[in-house]
């Protein structure tokens, strides 16, 4: 009897276990529908938040598409056009007893979430995470003066009224069968995507797709932050690799692509580390990313680096976002 195969496994094409589960995928799927219905109706009578624009950054499937580095590259480029954009999230893994929360560079990943403090250390913007989205985007509205809100993960919290949606997809999964959960990987029907305003993807688009990179040629030290290695340094030797993000793959293919003898070591998404688990005594560099990073800082030694990557789009996402934001700033005034 060979190993027990996880779930997402099946995934990828409509076999025999996906049908299996298909009765189960349409009684999910009744449920979202009923979810997004009830909380439209809700959301008319609710004031909008008094701010330019919310922009929602999120995916339809389970497993990671990008959508940390281009919460960044977002923030970086409204504050480059005059914007003082905040960002909130959910918090997803976070332990904390009392919501909202601040997020700083310096919290415990373990309260607060990964993604939340990676994104407070990348983007330079103020940071709030709470399961209530709107709980948290009111608390930072009423610390920090900002006039747009970034919403990390935020597609499938319909509570949230928003102004623009980006979906992020992932080149190589792509919607996977098709199906919704727990059949397939999808969190909402694949029609969703004709409802949203762009699409992402880190990969290669098709028409009407907006194209993605991620890029990654630095390695920096977890005990000294400021001591940087070119990738191409390693270039030839065996490394061990680290990850604990939706898509482990995707790290380790970027090492390989950059010359590495790569010993992949592949964790589920939010794994709270040991030291055991990122210990191994060999010599040999330990690299990982920049989101399992802030969750062993303090247990790093100097073999110890972690591979920030930086979200690259095509230049057109950029001009249309810009051009969709000054609209609905427009919009928002003559209410």
């Amino acid at each position: 009897m060979g190993p027990v195969k996880s779930l997402d496994h099946y995934w990828n094409d409509r076999n025999p276990v996906a049908l299996a589960l298909y009765p189960l995928s349409l009684l999910y799927t009744a449920v979202v529908l009923l979810n997004r219905v009830r909380h439209r109706h809700r959301n008319r009578d609710r004031p909008r938040l008094p701010v330019r624009g919310v922009i929602v950054v999120g995916n339809l499937t389970v497993g990671g598409t990008g959508k940390t580095p281009m919460v960044v590259w977002l923030c970086g480029l409204l504050k480059d056009h005059g914007y003082r954009p905040g960002v909130v999230s959910r918090g997803y893994g976070g332990q904390a007893r009392h919501w909202p929360r601040l997020v700083t560079p310096e919290s415990d990943p373990a309260q607060v979430g990964d993604e939340p403090v990676l994104m407070a250390i990348r983007s330079g913007c103020p940071v709030y995470v709470d399961p209530d989205r709107n709980r948290a985007a009111r608390a930072l509205l009423a610390a920090h003066d900002c006039d747009i809100i970034v919403a990390d993960d935020g597609l499938q919290h319909h509570a949230l009224q928003r102004d623009l949606e980006i979906v992020m997809v992932d080149g190589q999964r792509r919607l996977g069968n098709g199906l919704c959960l727990p059949a397939g990987p999808l969190r909402e029907p694949p029609g969703r995507l004709d409802e949203v305003d762009f699409v992402v993807i880190n990969g290669t688009p098709r028409p009407g797709e907006q194209a993605m990179q991620l890029t990654g040629t630095l390695a920096l030290s977890l005990q000294q932050p400021q001591q940087v290695m070119a990738l191409e340094a390693l270039w030839g030797q065996r490394v061990h690799a680290l990850a604990g993000i939706g898509h482990p793959p995707r790290f380790f293919d970027m090492l390989t692509a950059a010359g590495l003898e790569v010993i992949p070591h592949a964790f589920p998404d939010h794994h709270p580390y040991t030291v055991d688990e990122i210990r191994f005594d060999d010599g040999l560099p330990v690299l990982m990313t920049e989101k399992d990073a802030v969750k062993c800082r303090d247990m790093a030694g100097p073999e110890h680096w972690f591979v920030p990557v930086s979200a690259v789009p095509e230049p057109a996402l950029a001009s249309a976002i810009l051009r969709a934001v000054q609209t609905l700033d427009r919009l928002h005034r003559l209410r």
